[in-house]
């Protein structure tokens, strides 16, 4: 029998346990033996790195603005140094060997940081945003264009859909990585919004700003599309073994 294929998935203590789950659930579905890449996988990049066939950067807080020498935003509330240290390690460990990664909303602003680009900290229009008015805090949704030919499009088998949106930071078209290439656009913000975006130099380093772990139960169609995106990611690791 083939051994299935070890998935990074990076999380910290941010990430409520039914949010990591998700995660997990769509690594194992489409044939992924998840790696927990918690605090205790910190000091641990040299030993466990070598032995991953993917990665995967999820969401959660702020990045460190720090990070990518810009002064802190007032909305910047939360963010955590450490976790950014040890993605950051772990995302650098797996474009030198490269292998897929798939970059998930912060992981999404993380890679351009990574790959030396800076953040937008905060929409001011609060469109973007998780509706915290709403009990459930409920995704706000809009429509997104994905450049034909992509990797990404070439995943889902489509170029327009409508997406979820939970984030308040945003990789801007200004404040993109120069290694990086802008392939999707929330429509209504025409091509200022980064919400796709692919390594011009990698095999398959794919970051998107919405959440395709979500099951999102009131959008039936959603949940059946994104799956496609975790299994085209899973394929991609199998090139490698």
């Amino acid at each position: 029998m083939t051994e299935r294929l070890r998935i990074g998935v990076t999380r910290w203590d941010d990430v409520p346990d039914e949010a990591r789950d998700r995660y997990w659930a769509r690594v194992v579905e489409a044939g992924g033996e998840v790696m927990d890449l918690d605090e205790a996988a910190r000091d641990r990049v040299v030993e466990i790195a070598p032995t991953l066939d993917g990665l995967v950067l999820t969401g959660g807080i702020d990045v460190d603005p720090a990070k990518y020498g810009a002064e802190r935003h007032v909305k910047v509330k939360e963010v955590a140094p450490e976790r950014d240290d040890m993605e950051l390690a772990y995302l650098q460990a797996a474009l030198d060997r490269d292998i897929p990664v798939l970059a998930i909303c912060r992981g999404h602003q993380l890679l351009n940081v990574g790959f030396g680009g800076t953040l937008l900290q905060h929409i001011d229009s609060g469109e973007h945003r998780a509706d915290f008015r709403t009990e459930g805090y409920p995704s706000r949704w809009h429509q997104i264009t994905l450049e034909p030919g992509s990797r990404t499009a070439n995943a889902y088998g489509a170029t327009q859909f409508e997406i979820n949106s939970r984030h308040h930071q945003a990789v801007g078209r200004a404040h993109l990585a120069s290694g990086l290439k802008p392939i999707g656009f929330a429509d209504e913000h025409g091509d200022q919004l980064v919400e796709a975006m692919e390594s011009k130099q990698h095999a398959w380093v794919v970051g998107v700003q919405w959440h395709p772990e979500r099951p999102e139960a009131h959008k039936p169609d959603f949940h059946p599309l994104q799956r496609k995106l975790f299994s085209a990611f899973i394929e991609e690791t199998k090139k490698g073994r």
